[in-house]
């Protein structure tokens, strides 16, 4: 099979009868040439099938049009709405993005945080993995002034750019709820630790109990993944104590709903024997049965603001070397699952 000519800036400097900078400048958009040779320059490239190096264009211009993006996970549906999010705000602005999971690895981050690097992205979005340590990865790009923004899972540090929630709030509120459903033994199962989004709800629920002299009991916390294993072996643990909770506080929807089926399975009714609540008002928390409480965490939104304050920055419209922190409301959706009063009324 014969190969296919790849035609260049001289094909078509041949065809029109202009000079072959005539024709760089005008696929460059210049305005130094006219509007109708710029015209016919573009339509005569897209007829003779010329390839745009869009790349090259742009390595010239230093600037790649590119956002780099480095989350969790793909498999989550909060992660899908922040996604979503940025990809909107930067389709509007004309840039693209480049996504990479850490699947919850460090090792993982450090090596798409320097690809990226590597790929020249103009500037870079993380969503932290649940064990990394250090922001040591990202040094290459304040040396370079490329802007970097946090979003979501973030390390308290006042250099970084972020874009989260109020976590504590929203864990007091969610656990001042179920003790005013009447729960007094509020089991709670959350992620690792060292993520703020985690020890915050926490520390919320902590405070919660403490405002309404409730003592904390540590035998009824489960750090886990929040994976559905992990969710399962707490469900069960939950069901051998003697004296079991009244009430379950999961650090997200799907761990929540996870248990609450396991929780039926083995009898028991929610919420009459343990109310339960989740966060993130996934999808799976409309459709439930019975339908969960949870908290409403702006993912789109986030992803949005994200975005928008990133370029922003690169633009040059707002100074890099000032830090800001964006914190986004929540609120807390009331549904059956915690209904305890409702349910013992019935």
């Amino acid at each position: 099979m014969k190969a296919e000519k790849i035609i260049t800036i001289y094909d078509i400097a041949e065809r029109l009868k202009l000079a072959p900078s005539t024709i760089s400048r005008g696929l460059q958009d210049n305005p130094a040439v006219n509007p109708k040779t710029r015209k016919k320059i573009f339509d005569t490239a897209n007829e003779m099938g010329y390839r745009f190096n869009t790349f090259a264009r742009n390595l010239r211009n230093q600037k790649t049009n590119t956002i780099g993006v480095i989350v969790p996970r793909l498999n989550s549906y909060f992660i899908s709405a922040i996604l979503a999010g940025i990809e909107k705000e930067l389709n509007s602005a004309n840039y693209n993005m480049l996504i990479s999971q850490s699947l919850e690895l460090e090792e993982n981050e450090i090596k798409y945080a320097k690809a990226m690097l590597h790929n020249r992205v103009d500037g870079l979005i993380v969503n932290l993995a649940a064990n990394t340590r250090s922001l040591d990865h990202f040094d290459g790009y304040i040396r370079h002034s490329i802007p970097l923004l946090f979003v979501d899972r973030v390390i308290e540090n006042d250099d970084f750019n972020k874009v989260v929630i109020n976590n504590t709030k929203a864990g007091y509120d969610i656990t001042s709820h179920l003790i005013e459903q009447g729960c007094s033994k509020i089991a709670h199962l959350t992620g690792s630790l060292m993520r703020n989004v985690y020890h915050d709800r926490k520390a919320g629920y902590m405070n919660a109990l403490a405002a309404h002299q409730i003592p904390y009991d540590e035998q009824i916390v489960f750090e886990t993944d929040l994976t559905e294993e992990s969710s399962v072996s707490a469900a069960r643990e939950i069901l051998k104590m003697k004296v079991r909770p009244d009430a379950l506080f999961a650090a997200n929807d799907l761990s929540a709903v996870i248990c609450m089926k396991v929780f039926k399975d083995a009898g028991l009714q929610i919420p009459g024997d343990i109310a339960v609540a989740g966060f993130n008002n996934d999808v799976i928390s409309r459709i439930s049965e019975p339908m969960l409480t949870t908290v409403n965490y702006p993912g789109e939104e986030m992803g949005k603001i994200a975005a928008r304050h990133l370029v922003t920055h690169i633009r040059g419209e707002s100074d890099v070397a000032l830090a800001n922190t964006i914190i986004l409301k929540s609120q807390l959706v009331i549904r059956e699952s915690s209904l305890k009063k409702k349910s013992n009324d019935q």
